[in-house]
């Protein structure tokens, strides 16, 4: 009798999915430098690149990229990068787009996440950071650095004592302060310490929040809220 052999063979691992990445920027000269870097990244393609905001909008639906990265002030043809992120957003609703700007003020922080904009990164970041930050933003589909993170729930903080009415619903006065208290990257167990109650009913809260903003995570959670206008400008204005 023949002595059975094993047959089975190794499973190939499938390819990890290459990111499509479209540059939009006004200056060249940055265009072709981060274009240059994001070319030496493995997993990392650029499909593409505009020289405008109207190119861009053009563009999107042709290209179909997973990522965006768009240049907040850009000039000539009237399409900035949050007029023209607005429009993506409006004609591709779910497109990521991660706004790239010298500006770190919460004003156009503000403008980039109401048009529609789920991440915002500086310019002057070293180039592997900018790498790695546009790695992380692809993974989870949010990013805030913290500075920006901070001057954004420092103006939550001020209406965290009052119930507030939004277009995701009503914002009790208690899901303020623990919308608040995420926003400062507080563990449960230390907004439980702050609220006097125990953990579980911080979790509680936790999920009915998510489940009204229809988040993941403490970054998206905080985004929602600058969308729904919980989050006030500098003028105290949404």
């Amino acid at each position: 009798m023949k002595k059975a052999t094993g047959t089975a063979k190794k499973t190939a691992k499938a390819p990890a999915k290459l990111l499509r990445v479209m540059l939009v920027d006004d200056e060249r000269l940055f265009r072709d430098v981060l274009k240059d870097l994001l070319s030496k990244e493995k997993g990392l393609s650029v499909i593409g690149e505009a020289g405008s905001g109207e190119e861009a909008v053009r563009l999107v639906g042709e290209l179909q990229p997973d990522v965006i990265l768009m240049d907040i002030g850009m000039a000539g043809d009237g399409y900035n990068g949050v007029r023209a992120t607005a429009e993506i957003i409006r004609r591709k609703p779910g497109t990521h787009i991660l706004m790239l700007s010298a500006y770190s003020d919460e004003m156009h922080v503000m403008e980039a996440i109401r048009a529609g904009a789920y991440g915002y990164l500086s310019k002057k970041l070293p180039p592997q950071e900018l790498v790695h930050a546009l790695k992380v933003f692809a993974e989870q589909g949010t990013l805030l650095p913290s500075p920006v993170m901070e001057k954004c729930v420092s103006r939550l903080q001020r209406r965290m004592n009052e119930s507030v009415q939004t277009s995701l619903g009503t914002a009790t006065r208690t899901q303020m302060r623990v919308l608040a208290f995420l926003g400062m990257g507080k563990s449960n167990k230390e907004i439980a310490q702050e609220l006097g109650c125990n953990v579980k009913t911080v979790k509680n809260h936790l999920n009915v929040l998510f489940q009204k903003f229809d988040v993941k995570n403490r970054t998206e959670a905080v985004i929602k809220a600058i969308q729904a206008g919980l989050i006030c400008g500098p003028n105290g204005t949404p």
